[in-house]
Parts: C-alpha cells; sequence; structure tokens
C-alpha cells in the first residue's frame, strides 16, 4: 500500500546510494548530512505512520530494511577509509546479524516479537552521535564509538528478556 510513510521509506532507501557517492568522493561531512536527512525521514514516517494509521506490512518490512542497510553502508564506509577499527565494525555486524537473524528464526516459529524498545530507539540516535564524532574526528570518538556499542549489546540483552516474558506463557502451546 502505497502512502507518505512509505514513500519516505523508499526515500531512504534512495538516500543510501547517495550517501555512498558522496562519502566515496571524499566529502565525508556532506555524507554525514546525507545520512542526517535519512535519519530524519526514518523519524517521519514512524511518526506519520502511527498518526494516521497507515502502518503497512510493506512498511514494517522496508523500514527496518532501509534502517540496516544504511547502517551496514555506513559502517562499511568508515571501516573501509580507516575511520573506525574492523574490530569495533565486527562488533557492530555481530550484534546486528544476531538480532536479525533471531527475530527472523522467532518469526518463523510462531513467537511473538518484541517492538523496538526505548533502550533500542536509543542506542540509534546514539551511534548517530557517534558516526557524528568520528567524521568531525573529535579525539574522543572512537571511546565514545566503544560505549555505544556496549550499550547496544546492552539493548540486545533486555530485547531477549523482553522476548522470553513475552513468549513464557505460549511455550508449552508451540510444540
Amino acid at each position: 500500500m502505497w502512502n507518505l510513510p512509505n514513500a519516505l521509506t523508499l526515500c531512504r532507501l534512495l538516500l543510501i546510494p547517495i550517501y555512498g557517492v558522496v562519502f566515496a568522493s571524499g566529502y565525508v561531512k556532506s555524507a554525514f548530512f546525507v545520512l542526517l536527512a535519512a535519519g530524519l525521514t526514518d523519524v517521519l514516517d514512524g511518526y506519520l505512520a502511527r498518526k494516521h494509521n497507515q502502518v503497512t506490512a510493506m512498511g514494517s518490512m522496508l523500514d527496518p530494511l532501509a534502517d540496516k542497510l544504511m547502517m551496514l553502508t555506513v559502517i562499511l564506509s568508515l571501516v573501509f577509509s580507516s575511520m573506525i577499527s574492523w574490530a569495533a565494525a565486527a562488533a557492530i555486524f555481530l550484534r546486528d546479524a544476531g538480532m536479525i537473524v533471531g527475530s527472523a528464526i522467532f518469526h518463523f516459529r510462531g513467537k511473538k516479537t518484541v517492538p523496538a524498545n526505548a533502550l533500542g530507539k536509543l542506542t540509534t540516535v546514539l551511534y548517530y552521535v557517534a558516526i557524528l564524532l568520528i567524521v568531525f574526528q573529535l579525539p574522543f570518538a572512537d571511546a565514545y564509538l566503544w560505549f555505544v556499542i556496549a550499550v547496544s549489546f546492552l539493548a540486545s540483552v533486555i530485547y531477549i528478556l523482553q522476548f522470553k516474558l513475552l513468549n513464557k506463557g505460549s511455550a508449552g502451546h508451540q510444540r
């Protein structure tokens, strides 16, 4: 179903290659502003979808896909330009891959999934701040990035605990 929130999500998908071209052309700070525009479309599409009751299956699928693809592109650009370490990139990918695979397994087993929690949303904002610090080459950017990585793993642990609580009563019925 086509609506404004879904159109904004598609715009965010289109911003991914634009970010890549701008970054690869050496305009790293300008690329950050492309990322920021993508982040703002993410906030706006979610707000509009909920406010106007326009949440769709397509939007529910494309929105997290756009988010993950953008962050994957950003992290790859930062690691290949030596702005972040391979270890930091690996930690970020490990956490995200675990969340994606885990969610897919739970979904296909018919388990209830937990929507993004406040700590998960805060983690996203903290990643944007970390990327800002890295792009503008502030001296504590690397330490801050590792702090955000730790917070993201904590958010994942909390998500797993919420998932277990949500599905505790239905565990015997799933067999």
